[in-house]
């Protein structure tokens, strides 16, 4: 078999960055003097990058939003996000030990995520993730972005990978569109940013732990597949 391709999602997948997008979400829209957001809202503000996230978190307050407003929210947001890097962000427990075993294995792994590329790449190389990836895609670096199976796509090629045999792992709706739109299969995780549950989403595997994510489980849903 080609060598397979792993596709992960960041925020909510590989990452638990929730604190750190609530921190820099609210000192951004501090200066509307809208009230802060929660994890709770979370679920409904992320999956389109920072530029949506603003415009939900204005909508949520019920507050308008004038367009010519978005470019300096936009930059507030950057600068205080990638001042704090990592901040408080980590690794889902286990991740480390299932890319290890995905690497001995011989699996060419990457990230495909609708974070804009200047915030994902510093964050994965903050963390000491950088190693394991061929190449880390986000929202900005293509025309299109996850739902849209160009992200994914390209992001599969830009690794080197053949989409014939790659696998999408995500744990939005998003990212199993987009797998869904690419043709590939696809695993879910329960424990990221979704707003309705996984089980909904048509994932072709759910997995609750990275323990789970194994050589052999990836090679059996690309042989069904």
């Amino acid at each position: 078999m080609t060598t397979p391709t792993i596709v992960f999602d960041l925020d909510g997948t590989l990452v638990d960055t929730a604190p750190d997008l609530v921190s820099s979400l609210n000192h951004t829209i501090a200066i509307a003097d809208l009230a802060p957001v929660g994890f709770d809202d979370l679920t409904h503000l992320v999956g389109q990058g920072a530029k949506v996230m603003i415009e939900r978190a204005f909508a949520l307050r019920g507050s308008p939003l004038n367009s010519e407003m978005v470019p300096a929210l936009l930059e507030r947001f950057v600068d205080h996000y990638s001042a704090t890097m990592p901040g408080s962000s980590l690794p889902y427990p286990g991740l480390t030990a299932a890319l290890d075993r995905l690497g001995a294995a011989g699996f060419r792994l990457a990230v495909c995520t609708n974070k804009m590329e200047k915030l994902a790449v510093p964050l994965i190389e903050s963390l000491g993730l950088a190693h394991y990836f061929a190449a880390v895609t986000g929202g900005d670096t293509f025309a299109m972005r996850k739902p849209d199976a160009g992200h994914l796509l390209g992001t599969i090629e830009r690794a080197g990978g053949d989409a014939r045999f790659a696998v999408m792992i995500g744990d939005s709706i998003n990212d199993i569109l987009a797998a869904k739109n690419a043709k590939i299969p696809s695993v879910a995780v329960p424990f990221g940013y979704s707003d309705e549950p996984v089980e909904t989403l048509g994932a072709d595997v759910i997995i609750r732990h990275f323990d789970e994510l194994t050589p052999a489980l990836l090679t059996g849903l690309l042989q069904r597949a």
